[in-house]
């Protein structure tokens, strides 16, 4: 999928910035989805993970990785 529409979004005190909701609702971002956001020749990239269904089983290395980055950010936004 490609937008062409520009948008322009300010960036607030603690680097939070909101995504105009016709992307959101274009790219199905809702509430509580994960970003990956990564840097990639000067620009920001973002990518939704797939989420985890209710009652889908990980094993216990997803389990850590999952806990280990969720630990993280909230160590970054404190």
């Amino acid at each position: 999928m490609t937008m062409n529409k520009l948008s322009k979004v300010r960036v607030k005190r603690k680097g939070q910035v909101t995504i105009p909701l016709d992307l959101r609702s274009a790219l199905g971002i809702e509430e509580g989805v994960v970003l990956e956001i990564k840097a990639k020749d000067g620009s920001l990239i973002m990518t939704p993970e797939p989420s985890i269904e209710p009652g889908k089983v990980v094993g216990e290395e997803e389990y850590e990785k999952i806990i280990a980055e969720l630990d993280k950010g909230w160590r970054n936004w404190r």
